[in-house]
């Protein structure tokens, strides 16, 4: 993968952050006078030239500005991101609010996902290894200006119950991680292009499944991951006693 320098990471970082806050394409003018760069307007364009030409950048045909791409999602995600841990006030709520549902796997997930849904604002989805979905939060996307488009969300709202489209996307890890995170391409699906996904995996002998939320690609990454991932290692204690 093409080395990015210094100032390019710093450069790079301040888009997918105010994209991520703003939804709109960055321009060099707007990272100049919001983002201390500490270098002129000219080398801030000239970085992002190289930028989007090592596909990390990418210009929308109606803006000057660029928009980050899947692989500067992961490279933030991977060495940029600082998670936002949640309180012990949170994860208590959250605990307490599936804890009377943690005898019975069906009840469990379809609570689960509602609480997940409420926590990240997005729509929350399980995704068990027997044959069942469990879904929330589905008014959520109404929020995000990427679902304005009525056919995305349409045809993402219709693929919800299609079992053998999400478990062919998940559970194929290679290794056991605290989360994943899922881009575009990887959700086989041309509408889902600017789509992003976190999800964990839960595997004890009495529950396999996965579960996590669906967004744009501009998911807000530092809050949400710590939450999925909380769910995840709650969903594998709680099995784990049955």
């Amino acid at each position: 993968m093409y080395e990015l320098t210094d100032r390019q990471i710093k450069i790079l970082k301040a888009i997918i952050e105010d994209y991520i806050e703003t939804a709109e394409p960055v321009g060099s003018e707007t990272l100049d006078k919001k983002y201390n760069l500490g270098v002129s307007p000219a080398t801030i364009r000239n970085e992002m030239v190289r930028l989007t030409t090592n596909k990390f950048l990418r210009q929308p045909h109606t803006s000057a500005g660029r928009v980050p791409t899947p692989l500067a999602f992961k490279f933030y995600i991977q060495n940029l991101m600082k998670q936002k841990d949640m309180s012990v006030t949170d994860e208590v709520s959250v605990k307490e609010k599936i804890w009377d549902y943690r005898q019975r796997s069906e009840g469990l997930l379809r609570e689960s996902v509602k609480v997940l849904a409420d926590k990240t604002h997005t729509l929350a989805i399980a995704v068990t290894n027997d044959g069942a979905i469990y879904y929330a939060g589905m008014a959520n996307l109404l929020d995000m200006l990427e679902f304005y488009d009525i056919l995305v969300t349409k045809n993402l709202l219709l693929i919800l119950e299609q079992y053998d489209f999400w478990h062919g996307i998940l559970g194929k890890e290679a290794q056991h991680a605290p989360f994943y995170v899922i881009f575009g391409d990887e959700l086989r699906k041309e509408y889902l292009a600017n789509c992003g996904m976190v999800y964990a995996s839960i595997a004890t002998p009495k529950l396999e499944c996965s579960i996590g939320v669906i967004g744009p690609s501009r998911l807000n990454y530092p809050y949400v991951i710590p939450v999925v991932s909380y769910f995840g290692n709650l969903l594998t204690d709680i099995s784990q006693s049955w």
